[in-house]
């Protein structure tokens, strides 16, 4: 029986990714949409966010697709209203909103996810389950994008909380804190902001591996031509490389097929079918039914130390 959950902010990422995975899901129908301008044909449409929560007692879910900045006034209203939350990358500004999130939702009894759709690429696990046993000599991510094709108009990534660069470097991140079976930290790095930004447009940055390995990460948000979202890993038993965001995995040069790589999971399912969006909606039907939270912040933290500890470097404005 498919339950009742409202999108809040009708974006790019919304009307690409969201909408269509609840409309294909069995576990979700799209009761409600709350945005200043956007709506989705044939679905209820709100532009005040207290006003559905109001009016809508039988929506039990909703999901926030709105900038980093305000999505934690949204997500606490939500909390209070007893509403089970799904929070699109990243889960806040702030790790300090994040904590506060996921204590606000124990204390109410309802379900909080921190999605991180990269972590659900199709051989993100594949990768995961090659490494587990492997000790790691070098790790390098390589994540270059052009920045105008991808958030076109996007004033807010370029604004304090917006991320920059980071927007994008976290889904890396986020795939890295999930393959390793070693926990790693920053340790320093370069970040490039343009002159009239708050947010860096590029970074280099380093990390800590414990058994001695060297990892690095190299974002630019300026890149022209082929867009690059690639890990590239050595270890004592062969390499494997992770591109196309995950979507492709090659070990020893060889690539490997997702029906080849396929490890079925304790109900006998394919972890590999649908997309990333869909996993992540699968996942937090799943939490909601069993009450369960779900708020891994290990990518946030990366990113907070690279504003820690990373030097800023100031360059040419960003010209949209």
């Amino acid at each position: 029986m498919s339950m009742k959950i409202a999108l809040v902010g009708i974006g790019k990422i919304a009307r690409d990714q969201h909408v269509p995975m609840i409309e294909a899901s069995p576990d979700w129908e799209l009761a409600a949409t709350v945005s200043r301008e956007g709506h989705v044909e044939g679905v209820e449409s709100y532009r005040d966010f207290a006003g559905m929560l109001a009016a809508r007692p039988d929506i039990e879910t909703v999901s926030l697709c709105l900038p980093p900045v305000p999505r934690f006034d949204y997500a606490a209203q939500a909390i209070r209203a007893g509403r089970n939350v799904m929070l699109e990358k990243p889960p806040g500004a702030s790790l300090s909103e994040g904590f506060a999130l996921e204590a606000m939702a124990r204390d109410a009894g309802v379900s909080i996810y921190a999605t991180w759709h990269s972590r659900e690429a199709a051989m993100v696990a594949p990768a995961k389950a090659w490494l587990a046993d492997k000790r790691l000599k070098s790790l390098k991510v390589i994540w270059k994008e052009d920045v105008r094709r991808w958030h076109p108009g996007q004033k807010w990534i370029w604004e304090a909380g917006g991320l920059g660069v980071f927007d994008p470097g976290i889904n890396a991140l986020s795939i890295v804190t999930e393959i390793l079976p070693v926990p790693i930290h920053l340790t320093g790095g370069d970040l490039y902001f343009p002159e009239n930004c708050d947010t860096p447009i590029a970074a280099s940055v380093t990390f800590y591996h414990p058994g001695g390995a060297a990892v690095t990460a190299d974002m630019d948000f300026r890149q022209q031509g082929e867009q690059i979202w690639t890990i590239e890993v050595e270890t004592d038993a062969g390499s494997l490389v992770l591109s196309e965001g995950g979507a492709k995995l090659a070990i020893d040069g060889t690539e490997q097929t997702e029906s080849a790589a396929l490890v079925e999971t304790e109900d006998g399912s394919n972890p590999l079918l649908g997309g990333e969006y869909a996993r992540l909606y699968a996942r937090m039907a799943a939490l909601v039914r069993d009450h369960e939270i779900d708020m891994d912040l290990a990518p946030m933290a990366h990113v907070a130390d690279a504003f820690l500890l990373g030097r800023r470097i100031v360059t040419d404005p960003f010209i949209e």
